[in-house]
């Protein structure tokens, strides 16, 4: 395929798709994973309805061998990921007196360590230029103690996205997390306006390249 390839991790209805928007625009070949193929149909053939390239994909983010499979099943057959979006969060609302250690370790590796396996499994598709896309937070520095668990997968990952930007930037692939600094859907924190801001970071040239980026509306 010449049409580059956006994979969104952990796609939905919402931020997701918004962003996968973003990249269809630009002329990108679309892939949504979701935990079932059957689920992510529906928003592939929204952006099909809208005349882009879609195609939808399932895996279960708390197996590491399916994330793997997944991801290195959608780089054979496109051949090519240009833009790797990182975009999954469990919102468990709990306070950490309650937080139990296996739902820690359960949220902690759909919302931050699965990111490993994607890009592992990514590696070889990744060509330079391509890019790790993570949707971050401000739970990272803020979290609210009445879901703690959220607030560890998103300082987790966007800790992770500092070492993979060094690990792959010999090769000319980049990793970002955009910290979202608000309430989506509210005031300036639109989902049009969060994928904007997500799509910049991620299309920035090399000679402006940073791990991180805040968005604060």
């Amino acid at each position: 395929m010449t049409a580059p390839v956006f994979l969104g991790i952990g796609a939905g209805p919402g931020l997701g798709l918004n962003v996968a928007e973003c990249f269809a625009r630009d002329g990108y070949s679309i892939v949504l994973c979701t935990r079932t193929e059957t689920e992510a149909q529906p928003l592939a053939q929204r952006l099909r309805a809208a005349g882009h390239q879609a195609w939808g994909a399932g895996a279960d983010l708390g197996d590491p061998e399916e994330v793997a499979r997944m991801v290195a099943t959608i780089g054979h057959r496109h051949g090519r990921i240009d833009v790797l979006h990182f975009n999954p969060s469990i919102f468990r609302e709990v306070d950490p007196l309650e937080l139990t250690v296996a739902d820690l370790v359960a949220d902690f590796t759909i919302g931050a360590a699965a990111l490993l396996p994607a890009v592992q499994a990514a590696r070889p598709y990744l060509g330079r230029g391509a890019r790790i896309l993570v949707t971050g937070s401000a739970a990272a520095d803020k979290p609210w103690y009445r879901a703690a668990s959220l607030g560890v997968q998103k300082a987790a990952v966007r800790n992770l996205v500092t070492s993979l930007d060094t690990a792959l930037a010999p090769d000319g692939v980049r990793a970002v997390a955009v910290q979202v600094n608000g309430v989506l859907d509210t005031g300036p924190f639109t989902r049009e306006r969060v994928a904007a801001a997500l799509y910049a970071a991620a299309t920035r040239p090399e000679s402006e390249w940073t791990p991180h980026v805040s968005y604060d509306g």
